[in-house]
């Protein structure tokens, strides 16, 4: 049997008996299990499969844009496939967060009555409690973003671009900064010339150990992912999909499917010229482990090699994919369109066309600064609902408490947000390999083993 083949049978048979157990477990218990099993769970899943990943991100993230910038070669190329990368990223993440509007506005899962009284006191009260007693470390990131605003997001990304200590950043896991103190070594190496050559073959003998590395801790998959999955699921119940916001749920189901199964496929046969159907079976490692996983940031040493097998050229995937998994958040625009509009009108404040617009911009652009882990979205969209409290005039502006109503089901549909995120970025790199193929060259020097041989 093909060896991805296997490893995806693996990860399903984890996914799914992960969240049998969970389940199990919280039914057995009702919702209240015991610290033990939750505890754990979280080793395995967490402290031991996602720091595998998290590991060596670090050194994956600078060897394999370095690499790719120095395969690229002329910094003019560079620039161009750059300049393609970033619009492709900006160009879905709009028409994602359109796609969003249209399917909550069509839907209205915050009016089930369509007549703007909303949700009901009684239920918006309650998440409302519900905030005030979750994670106080969440509430406190939740109002400092809300405190922010935009400006100061945008001022965020622009010291991220421009790091002063990229060992630092490094440290602390922020991979933009790695990234373009990555880019700019790159094209230093590269207008260096001949006396750069051992550097850019360090950097290309590290990208082959760490993938050797990714092959060894893809074994884990299987078990990290079935971990994971029963962590969530024993914490928060499948109950909870199927409750008064079912019609929530629904609209952001839907909104994702949307753009996962028609939008991203369309325009990879139309701008890629490549079959969807075929790359998204090369790329079911990755969108499995993905939605297991919960980030975008961890799943990447995966996307980069079933990428790579799917056909997307070395040169692109090493350049479009670590950066994508930072700033390419499909899922999670179209989420943050869709939860906006969906609160307002749980609270019974209609939205114009104006507001609309405002949620457009904003939730793309918000997009961009969430980081690649487990519920960012949900701490970034607080910028778009205070946008949008901004423009409203002579009604009551939408509590940040409001994000209460969410926050009990909101890991169940990051991990949706977060495998369309991931597809987003792998069919990007394919598209980009046209502008920027492999030469024979390439393929030499970093052939790794396959995963799970």
């Amino acid at each position: 049997m093909n060896p991805h083949r296997r490893l995806t049978i693996w990860i399903l048979a984890g996914l799914v008996a992960g969240a049998v157990l969970g389940e199990a477990l919280y039914r057995a218990y009702a919702g209240a299990v015991p610290a033990g099993w939750i505890t754990g769970l979280s080793l395995l899943g967490n402290t031991v499969f996602m720091g595998l990943l998290k590991m060596i991100l670090v050194p994956l993230v600078l060897s394999s844009v370095i690499v790719g910038v120095c395969s690229i070669g002329d910094p003019r190329n560079l620039g161009r496939v750059g300049g393609r990368t970033v619009l492709y990223y900006f160009g879905t993440m709009l028409v994602a967060v359109l796609t969003g509007l249209a399917v909550v506005n069509l839907i209205q899962p915050g009016d089930p009555n369509g007549d703007g009284s909303g949700l009901g006191s009684a239920l918006t009260q309650a998440g409302e409690q519900s905030y005030a007693q979750s994670d106080a470390e969440r509430r406190e990131r939740i109002e400092q973003t809300g405190q922010a605003g935009l400006g100061a997001a945008a001022q965020n990304l622009l010291r991220q671009l421009v790091p002063a200590n990229p060992l630092g950043a490094a440290a602390d896991f922020q991979l933009l900064p790695v990234i373009a103190f990555s880019i700019l070594l790159g094209l230093a190496i590269v207008s260096t010339g001949e006396r750069a050559r051992p550097a850019r073959q360090f950097f290309e003998g590290l990208f082959a150990a760490v993938m050797t590395l990714v092959d060894w801790i893809l074994r884990l998959a299987p078990l990290g992912v079935f971990a994971l999955v029963a962590w969530t699921v024993a914490r928060i119940g499948l109950a909870a999909l199927f409750g008064p916001l079912l019609w929530y749920v629904l609209a952001v189901i839907v909104g994702l499917l949307v753009h996962a199964t028609l939008t991203l496929p369309l325009i990879l046969r139309w701008w890629g010229g490549a079959s969807p159907l075929a790359y998204a079976r090369a790329m079911r490692p990755a969108l499995l482990t993905a939605f297991g996983t919960d980030s975008s940031s961890a799943t990447l040493p995966v996307t980069l090699e079933c990428a790579e097998d799917g056909g997307s050229s070395r040169r692109a995937s090493r350049f479009v994919l670590p950066l994508g998994a930072t700033i390419n958040m499909d899922g999670t625009a179209l989420y943050e369109a869709v939860a906006v509009v969906f609160l307002f009108q749980a609270y019974g404040i209609a939205l114009g066309p104006t507001q609309l617009a405002i949620v457009a911009i904003t939730a793309t652009l918000a997009a961009v600064g969430a980081a690649g882990i487990p519920s960012a979205g949900l701490v970034t969209m607080v910028i778009v609902v205070e946008a949008v409290n901004a423009s409203l005039q002579g009604v009551p502006a939408l509590p940040l408490a409001a994000v209460g109503l969410i926050l009990g089901i909101d890991r169940l549909l990051d991990m949706c947000r977060t495998t369309v995120n991931v597809w987003g970025d792998a069919v990007g790199a394919r598209i980009i390999t046209r502008y920027a193929p492999d030469e024979a060259s390439d393929t030499a020097p970093t052939q790794t083993p396959n995963a799970a041989a």
